[in-house]
């Protein structure tokens, strides 16, 4: 079963798949996956130097890892101002923030030049509270932004918040014009069109089986491999269960999605008629937007959590909790009581201790990339994924070369099976701690206390 954004985009993009690796080829660069990292870094090298002979390996079709079951939320690392303050110093988290917003207008401009229809709609972000004790919990970031001459967030009068969101559930917003939201399938789908414009050469249904290094590297897949001067790794969430050093780097863990059937009609007379992405203050946030033909997509982070950075059949499949999320629905928009949901998916997600994506070269490989770790909010970051990726495999010095996000993991879990025990652990006491705040109850102080471990790391699991 496809998940819902690919399965649409697959029905306009009816092009057949490329065919698998039979034979043995040689190239400048090959890069492993094809999603929106491997994609963006493919595209942005061809960019820069057409003559580059690219090829990309990709063990299913193009999409069908979390590129294509996103949620569709291009946000920016404003948010997560402290994280790379903390990690990284003023100066760096300043460019950061800057860089991630630019991404988000990149896009856009990408898909204006290429033809790329990806729904891509401008319409910003609203950062909510959705109960007293979420109140305030946006405050102090802005402040910090506001004081770095980077704050693009300003709050909006009460009316105004529950009118663009099209729920009387929101109890105060902050707007920022620097999001936008997308159709994720139809994106990828239009990266990698626009990659096999450019001439990189795409191997769908390849699957890599090892990987040796050297000078060159060689991909190693079932029916041939693949010589290049330059490997880039961008399989994400894949990266823990494919090389036993990275195991510990991420968590995996679901993020769960529903979509209802079209109804433009509710949209209009509850005032939800933008392409705005909303998102509460939950440790794991709730994230809805709607669509072009009219429909809301609803998800919620922070849900299956993967032994051993396995990937569990369940990613495959229709989410278990709809019914939680089918309640949330109607708890924000009680006028879609009784419209049915078209499809519900969920998919897994490679969340770093910091939340925040990590890049490097493999062990003491000088010509093997990799970057993954984008926390379920990848939509926007990937764009920037692809210019690190690009520029480290031209050996360009540049901000993105100098910048510490290429130091590699910046923290561990902890060993199985501590990790799994304490992530169901500090999962269940978020959600009783959320649903005491909910009903104006205080939590227990122990629930509190575990909270914070997955606070830490900041809002999880949103693009």
């Amino acid at each position: 079963m496809r998940p819902y954004w690919l399965d649409r985009a697959l029905q306009e993009d009816t092009s057949a798949p490329c065919a698998p690796l039979q034979q043995d080829t040689q190239a400048d660069v090959c890069i492993v996956g094809g999603g929106y990292t491997g994609l963006w870094t493919a595209i942005m090298l061809k960019e820069q130097n057409p003559e580059l002979d690219v090829v990309i390996i990709e063990a299913d079709i193009c999409g069908a890892g979390a590129s294509g079951r996103n949620g569709g939320c291009a946000l920016s690392w404003s948010a997560k101002y402290f994280t790379l303050e903390r990690l990284f110093g003023v100066e760096e988290a300043i460019r950061l923030v800057k860089a991630s917003e630019q991404s988000i207008y990149a896009i856009g401009d990408f898909c204006q030049k290429y033809g790329v229809d990806a729904d891509y709609r401008l319409d910003g972000t609203l950062y909510t509270a959705t109960n007293l004790a979420q109140v305030g919990a946006t405050d102090g970031v802005i402040a910090a932004l506001e004081r770095n001459g980077i704050n693009s967030f300003s709050r909006r009068p009460l009316a105004d918040v529950q009118r663009l969101a099209g729920s009387n559930k929101h109890l105060e917003g902050w707007f920022s014009p620097a999001a936008a939201s997308v159709q994720p399938g139809k994106l990828v789908r239009g990266l990698r069109r626009v990659a096999l414009a450019l001439g990189v050469r795409l191997y769908e249904g390849t699957p890599m089986i090892k990987l040796n290094e050297g000078q060159p590297a060689t991909v190693v897949t079932a029916n041939g491999q693949v010589k290049a001067g330059r490997v880039v790794l961008a399989i994400n969430a894949w990266m823990a269960s494919t090389f036993p050093q990275f195991e510990r780097s991420v968590a995996i863990v679901s993020s769960d999605m529903i979509i209802t059937e079209p109804r433009p009609d509710l949209l209009k007379k509850i005032g939800l008629t933008s392409g705005v992405t909303v998102l509460d203050s939950r440790i794991f946030v709730h994230y809805y937007h709607n669509t072009p033909d009219g429909r809301i997509m609803l998800g919620k982070g922070g849900n299956t959590f993967a032994y051993g950075g396995r990937m569990l059949p369940v990613f495959d499949q229709p989410s278990p909790y709809e019914g939680l999320l089918r309640k949330t629905l109607i708890d924000f928009f009680p006028a879609f009581e009784g419209v049915g949901i078209e499809s519900t998916w969920n998919g897994p997600s490679d969340r770093s201790v910091t939340g925040l994506p990590f890049f490097g070269r493999l062990e003491q490989a000088s010509n093997i990339f990799y970057g993954f770790g984008y926390s379920g909010s990848g939509v926007g970051p990937c764009h920037m994924g692809g210019q690190i990726l690009s520029s480290m495999v031209l050996g360009l010095d540049n901000e993105w070369t100098r910048s510490p996000l290429l130091n590699g993991p910046l923290g561990y879990f902890p060993p199985e099976p501590i990790r799994y025990l304490g992530s169901l652990m500090v999962r269940n006491a978020v959600r009783r701690k959320e649903q005491a705040e909910d009903h104006g109850r205080r939590p227990r102080l122990l629930d509190i206390n575990l909270a914070k471990f997955a606070a830490a790391a900041g809002k999880a699991d949103k693009g």
